[in-house]
């Protein structure tokens, strides 16, 4: 299980490279990214799931643009999210790199929007998507880790629901101005 986040390609290719000299295994290695990644919009198209949906930011298929709805019954309910992400050259072996561009008042989210989230670090596997990346945010919003928060307001503001909520749509109202 251990071997879902080596990357083979990359590994022959730089053998291959090193024997000959060359760097086109990194040119291959960057299209079965791509490959994937392509993969990953169209499933995520069809999948019909509710509140999320990511696409590449212009032409560059290394950097997405997501938004994520607030889950009914939330404090985030009726508020939406843009998220980016950047994808490196080793994905999917490599976590990409996920953070909120709207602030984000919550108790797993810093001030500049970065996300304290498992599968984003430590957790992460190859055998996960854009999907379930954005799902799994989606979950979060909802059902944070207070035990570990980059933000400790949020968390000591999340036991009381209503002042939570009031607080996320003042910061939401502030920044659509």
């Amino acid at each position: 299980m251990a071997s879902q986040n080596m990357d083979p390609a990359a590994t022959a290719a730089s053998a291959s490279a090193a024997l000959k000299g060359s760097e086109s295994g990194g040119s291959a290695a960057r299209g079965s990214v791509s490959k994937r990644l392509q993969q990953e919009l169209m499933t995520l198209m069809m999948s019909g799931d509710k509140g999320i949906s990511a696409f590449p930011e212009s032409d560059n298929l290394f950097k997405w643009v997501g938004t994520i709805d607030g889950a009914q019954g939330t404090v985030y309910e009726g508020l939406r999210y843009r998220l980016s992400l950047d994808f490196p050259a080793g994905y999917p072996y490599q976590a990409p790199r996920v953070k909120f561009v709207t602030p984000c008042f919550h108790p797993n989210v810093d001030d500049e929007g970065f996300i304290c989230l498992d599968i984003l670090r430590d957790k992460w596997s190859a055998l996960l998507d854009v999907r379930s990346i954005l799902l799994s945010i989606q979950s979060l919003l909802g059902e944070p880790n207070n035990e570990s928060p980059l933000n400790t307001t949020a968390a000591e503001l999340w036991n009381n629901q209503d002042a939570c909520r009031c607080y996320c749509i003042t910061t939401f109202r502030n920044v659509k101005g």
